[in-house]
């Protein structure tokens, strides 16, 4: 369930972070909190960064290394100065009295700041995502208290972190859990099959309308008209001696790479003598 309100756009890396974090928490600890960084615009927020911030907490009080979070900011405005701090993240599956507390102190740091749950012991079944915005709430001059109303949450990505999503997707499917990097050419020969694949659809779809099984979509139509116009008109033959040329540069970047790779590590050894 969300209200109307900015969508909040998660990137893999940040829920990669949360979940590492998670695992090295210190002994005793329930949950761990940490800064969410990323950029804000009239529609959305856009998660795209994190660190986790030192804490204890107990069912009495609870204890925030305030300067170590100044500090990390700074460092991380250093690397990336367009990302600012956009709100606050929790592990664990509900928001306790001590999350008040904590985004007290992060309304200080950002103008209506995010607070991002993440249920990573399952307690729900799955690892539920949540994300909320705070509202005060109760009679003017008198006590006031604060309400969590929860956002739309989508999961975005770059085109360099889809890469690692498709990689732990395959490891679902393994025994060992465990899926090591391909070579260049073998991604690119995937990519290719998915594209065969996505083509030998579309045939089929046009042939189905074609030939009456299936009613004619307009909007389906116009996709397809834009995705012709949109390829280039070139020979085979051309076509083919611009694919050996690329692929001809990538090996040569990859010999490079690796020659590299080898004389720094044999320099290393060297020095060490």
């Amino acid at each position: 369930m969300s209200v109307s309100g900015p969508v909040v756009k998660i990137h893999p890396v940040v829920l990669a972070s949360i979940c590492d974090s998670y695992e090295r928490r210190n002994e005793g600890a329930s949950r761990v909190i940490g800064t969410l960084l990323g950029t804000v615009d009239k529609h959305s927020i856009e998660v795209t960064n994190c660190f986790s911030v030192p804490h204890n907490e107990s069912e009495d009080e609870v204890a925030v290394d305030m300067e170590f979070a100044k500090n990390m900011y700074e460092l991380h405005k250093r690397v990336s100065p367009t990302e600012v701090i956009i709100g606050w993240y929790a592990t664990g599956f509900d928001i306790t009295e001590h999350s008040v507390l904590i985004h007290e102190y992060y309304s200080r740091e950002a103008t209506n700041p995010i607070h991002l749950t993440m249920d990573t012991a399952l307690q729900s079944g799955k690892m539920s995502i949540r994300a909320y915005v705070s509202a005060q709430m109760g009679v003017p001059g008198k006590t006031v208290g604060v309400m969590f109303t929860p956002l739309t949450v989508k999961y975005v990505y770059y085109d360099t972190e889809r890469i690692g999503v498709d990689l732990l997707q395959r490891t679902r499917i393994l025994p060992n859990r465990t899926k090591g990097l391909t070579s260049d050419l073998s991604q690119v020969g995937c990519s290719a099959a998915r594209l065969q694949d996505m083509l030998t659809t579309m045939l089929a779809y046009i042939d189905d309308v074609l030939s009456g099984k299936v009613a004619a979509d307009n909007s389906v139509g116009r996709f397809l008209m834009d995705l012709v116009n949109k390829v280039p008109t070139i020979s085979a033959e051309d076509f083919e001696n611009m694919l050996n040329s690329n692929i001809n540069d990538l090996l040569m970047v990859t010999y490079l790479a690796n020659l590299t790779q080898a004389q720094i590590a044999l320099n290393e050894k060297l020095v060490l003598l």
